[in-house]
């Protein structure tokens, strides 16, 4: 009975995460006016990051984590991989790297690090858990910055648990990752942006679904953006503004009070096997 009850509680909080996640789709008008695709990711800038990261490695709760997991030798399952800024800076420790992403020219940039890093890797294009099956049980498995654009989460944490021996490490935004720009899409375009899903909705179904988490937080260890151009030409790519406003938007952001930008904080939700 009382698994009965923990899986009906586990399939409410999951169709609670979809519908949440969905609240955040950009009306049909606004996307049809959209110069770029708001949702893209820069690989370069990708990129950048993750060489900071192993040019300057990172002692945070998720890293720390991942470390003292991680066998000498052992595999390591990263999904949602990008270039790497989660998993190459453990290149000591790796014997081989299982990388997941969606996108060919991110698995392209891990892969060139690894290769450079002397870290053995294979490559995985397409979404989780769709490729699963194309990928082995590992040692350890990190999904960094990736639930926020995941409907079905319930699906995409069992997958995640089912391929891992030791530990999975979680490490997300505690809230969704576009939500510093609701000042501007009520200035913009007149609408109101959704609060939810946050860090501790993924907490709440992770634990619903019997795995036992621990729970981390702490600032973001990197500002979002480095000028007020940066941020000004982000904006307009990610609310649907043409590029030739960025000055308009920066003077917005000033007027809003939205510059200097506080950084995130950073969850890293974990558990063992």
């Amino acid at each position: 009975m009382h698994g009965m009850l923990v899986s009906m509680d586990a399939e409410e909080l999951a169709a609670r995460w979809r519908e949440r996640l969905e609240s955040w789709a950009i009306p049909e008008e606004i996307m049809a006016r959209a110069p770029v695709d708001p949702w893209s990711h820069s690989p370069e800038r990708f990129g950048t990051r993750t060489d900071r990261a192993l040019a300057e490695p990172d002692d945070g709760p998720t890293m720390t984590r991942l470390s003292e997991a991680l066998p000498d030798g052992g595999t390591l399952l990263d999904v949602g991989s990008g270039p790497g800024a989660s998993s190459l800076p453990l290149r000591g420790r790796i014997g081989h790297l299982y990388a997941v992403d969606t996108s060919a020219p991110m698995l392209e940039g891990l892969t060139l690090r690894a290769d450079k890093l002397g870290v053995p890797v294979t490559a995985i294009e397409g979404r989780w858990p769709d490729v699963a099956d194309r990928v082995p049980v590992a040692d350890v498995s990190i999904a960094a910055h990736v639930v926020y654009n995941v409907p079905d989460l319930a699906g995409f944490l069992r997958a995640l648990d089912a391929h891992t021996k030791g530990r999975v490490v979680l490490e997300l935004p505690h809230r969704h990752p576009m939500s510093w720009l609701t000042p501007l899409w009520e200035e913009f375009h007149g609408i109101s942006r959704p609060v939810r899903p946050i860090a501790e909705d993924c907490v709440a179904l992770a634990a619903a679904l019997g795995f036992a988490v621990h729970v981390e937080e702490r600032e973001a260890p990197l500002e979002r953006f480095t000028s007020l151009e940066e941020l000004a030409a982000s904006a307009c790519r990610r609310a649907c503004l043409d590029p030739s406003r960025a000055e308009e938007v920066a003077v917005t952001v000033l007027e809003l009070g939205m510059w200097p930008m506080p950084r995130d904080r950073w969850v890293t939700i974990w558990w063992d096997r």
